[in-house]
This record gives C-alpha cells, structure tokens and sequence, in this order.
C-alpha cells in the first residue's frame, strides 16, 4: 500500500508542474476570501479525527486499519482543494496540491527509507535489567534516535529492553520513560530525528541547524534519566533480590544482527544532509535535480531489503503496517494544511505570538493533542510573519527565502518534540510502543493515567528549560 501511495503522488506531482504558473500569489488570494474558514475545516476535522476516533469503542477497530485512515485523510485533503478549486481556482487548487505533494514525497519517503534501513538491525541476547543498564539504554536511545528517527528507535530498542525487563513485577514506569525519552525527546539534535524537524529541513531550515538545541536537548534528557533511574532504583530495591536472581545469573549480553546496516543508515544520512534540489553536489558542482536525494533514499532502502535476511527482520518484529499509518493519514493532511498554513502567513502577526516562552508554549500544547508534525509547520509560519524579512543579527535566512528569528525556531523546535511525548496521540511512536507494551504484558497505563504520568514528571521537567534556555 505504501509504494502504491508513495507511486501515485510522484505520477501526480509530474502532473502538476504546469499548474500553478501564474499562482504565485497563491497565500494571499486564500487569506483574502472571506470564506477561509470553511476552507479551514478539512484540516481540523482530520487532526480531531487522529486525536478522537481512535478513542471511540465503536470505531477503534475501524480505525485500526490503515486502509480507513487513508480513506478519511485523502477524502479530507480532497475536500480542502474542491473548497479551492471553488472559492479560488483550479489553478489555485492544482498549485496547492503541488506545494503539498513537493512536501508530503520526501517526508513520506525519509520515513520509509529509515524505517526499512532499521528494521534490519536487530538486537538479541539478553543484559541484566538493573536500574544502571535500564537507563544506560535509554540514554543510548536518546542518541539514537537522531541519527534512526524516533519511530527507527523505538522500534529497535523496545523489544530487547521489554524482554530484559520481563521478570519484574512492574515494568509500566520503564516503558512511560522510554517514549518520553526514545520516542519523543532525544531526536530534537537533527531533522532525521523527528517529522516537525524534517519539515523545517524542507521549508529551508538548515540541516545542521538543529545541533545548536544541544543545551535543551542535554538538560531535558539528562533530566529525565536521572528521573528515571532513582525510580527504578527504588522499585528495583522494592521487588527485592530474589525476583531479580536469574537476571542477574543468566545475562549474556546483547549482540546486533544486521550491522551492515549501519553504513546504509550513514549513507542516508549523508544524503539528506548534503543533496538539496536546486543545490550544487559536493565536490561535483553540478546542480541536484528533484527527487536525486529520494532516489538514493529508496535506493538504500531497497538494497537492506536484498542484504538483510528476513529472519532477522522476523527477530525485530519488522512490520510495514507503522510506516503504513503514517503514509495513509499525512497523505490527505499535506494537501488539507495548505489552506491554513495561508491564512497563517497572511494574518499571524495579529495571534500575539511573539515571545520564545509563547510560541514554545501555545507549540507545545497543541503538539500535545494533535500531531506535532503539522503543529510546528502552522507556528513555523507564524513565526515567519513575525520576522523582519532581512537578515540582521538573531535572524535566521530560510533556503526557501524567508526568514525566522532563531529564538523563535528553537522555541517551536523544542515545543513540538518535547511535549509530543505529553499524550499517545502526541507523536506517531508513542502509540506503537503502548501496543507493543501491552502485547508483552505490560500494564499500560490510560489514556488519562498516562497524561497523569506527563504532567508530574515531563511537564515540571520542561517548563525548567523553557525558563533557563527560551526566556
């Protein structure tokens, strides 16, 4: 299904090139209709969509499959541009699904290429799941996920630390701080890390930009680990030696399958990093045509399927149905986006949004129960409209050719990967790890009892880095 997707909006992004010529004011003729904010509706009622449904006993299992997701995604995004094609143009409407297609193939893509690129690095033995090993995994996911994204992370780590795990009586606290750390907080470092950052990356934000959030990124994982391991500590102490014996005696350490991989996933890296369309290539000088980076993506991808053998993707629990639920709900979602994301560069200086505090705030907040991926887009362009469009100091020169106030960039930055890890909803990963938890035997918590766990340990933690680092 996700090659069929992936396949379909390429056809449909050659198709559009010669729409859109004479639309290059497209933002500002959406903004200036009156009726913008029905417009609008599309984009809300699928982010409601993510955040509700999933909720409803009588449609959970519904929307289970990925198929019912890509039905409500595209019907919404095709509902976004009838409403342009109608108020505006269908050249407005063509021009529109073309600015989302440019955005929704490399972003769907990266994901695929990590996804696959991880899926066949598997981890196997086993390690004495003391309190000191538990957190040194977690710190080792932390980095990981920057160079795996967050969900290549999550996926690699979650088993191995669950079967490490498998003999204490209580194994909820480690799995709650693995997706704050692992799934959500630790890929802040580069825009590979998490899908807000790799939208920036598209819409000009420099690739190594994101390294400069080293300071949050330290302060808020380190936080969270030494959280994490006077917690465990004490539960460890609690469940007492005998529960924690044969661990101890039959650890044999943990081994990794698949290594080749590694080089595949630095070769990926180095692709996003150093192939930019409309950009001279290292050394060769010659210009990157569109989709080179995305061909070499999917490239890579499809040569650690033939050298991976399937046995130890079997060992990783290797599934495309993940990757899947993201294709199918970002794929109407880039289209239905691009009516709000004009209303927004048109009218953001008048929301009141200009503080480092409030965008990383208001950021955070919606990232919290909606996806951060949108999110940040949205108050990306806000903050856009807040800039001076010239370069002076604290500013920073987007590729596309806007501009951004660094403050304000790390404040959006932080807000939607920190506190996507505030509910399920807030990040795709978090969700997978919950059912996989479960499936183990964990006893996950709630969909209120985990918001509980946030706001007593992750939001104490981050209003501290707002203050010390977004002030």
């Amino acid at each position: 299904m996700i090659a069929a997707i992936i396949a379909a909006l390429i056809a449909a992004l050659i198709a559009l090139r010669g729409f859109g010529a004479h639309a290059d004011n497209l933002y500002a003729l959406i903004a200036a209709r009156p009726t913008w904010i029905l417009g609008c509706l599309p984009f809300v009622a699928l982010l409601l969509a993510i955040a509700i449904v999933p909720m409803i006993p009588s449609m959970e299992h519904w929307w289970e499959r990925n198929s019912s997701k890509l039905l409500v995604s595209c019907a919404l995004g095709i509902a976004a541009l009838v409403w342009l094609a109608s108020e505006v143009s269908v050249d407005a409407a063509a021009t529109a699904a073309m600015h989302g297609l440019n955005e929704y193939v490399p972003f769907i893509i990266l994901l695929l290429s990590l996804f696959m690129i991880s899926g066949g690095i598997s981890m196997g033995g086993s390690f004495s799941a003391t309190p000191r090993m538990n957190t040194g995994i977690l710190a080792v996911g932390a980095v990981l996920a920057n160079l795996l994204g967050t969900t290549g992370a999550s996926m690699l780590l979650i088993r191995p630390l669950l079967q490490a795990n498998s003999h204490r009586s209580c194994r909820t606290h480690t799995v709650v701080f693995f997706i704050f750390i692992v799934s959500n907080c630790g890929g802040l470092l580069l825009p590979i890390g998490d899908p807000p950052l790799f939208l920036g990356y598209l819409r000009g934000v420099p690739f190594e930009w994101t390294l400069t959030l080293w300071k949050p990124w330290l302060f808020v994982n380190g936080a969270l680990l030494c959280v994490f391991y006077a917690v465990d500590l004490r539960r460890w102490k609690q469940e007492g030696f005998h529960q924690h014996r044969e661990s101890l005696t039959h650890a044999k350490g943990l081994t990794i399958h698949g290594s080749n991989n590694a080089i595949l996933l630095i070769l990926a890296v180095l692709a996003v990093a150093l192939v930019a369309p409309g950009k001279p290539l290292p050394l060769l000088g010659v210009v990157a045509p569109n989709l080179l980076r995305e061909g070499m993506l999917v490239v890579l991808a499809g040569f650690s399927m033939l050298i991976t053998p399937m046995k130890i993707r079997t060992l990783q629990g290797f599934s495309f149905t993940p990757i899947g639920e993201v294709a199918a709900i970002f794929s109407g979602l880039f289209l239905a986006m691009q009516i709000p994301m004009a209303v927004l560069s048109a009218n953001g200086g008048e929301l009141g949004i200009n503080t480092p505090m409030a965008f990383f705030w208001i950021t955070g907040a919606l990232s919290s129960v909606l996806d951060n991926a949108p999110t940040y887009v949205v108050f990306l362009e806000v903050a856009n409209t807040q800039t001076p469009q010239h370069i002076a100091d604290g500013i920073l020169p987007l590729a596309s050719g806007e501009f951004v106030r660094h403050d304000f960039l790390a404040a959006i930055s932080c807000g939607a990967v920190f506190m996507g890890a505030m509910t399920y909803i807030g990040n795709g990963p978090n969700l997978m790890v919950r059912a996989i938890a479960s499936n183990e035997g964990v006893n996950m918590p709630s969909f209120g009892r985990y918001i509980a766990w946030s706001c007593c340990v992750l939001l104490p933690i981050l209003a501290a880095a707002s203050y010390i680092f977004l002030r």
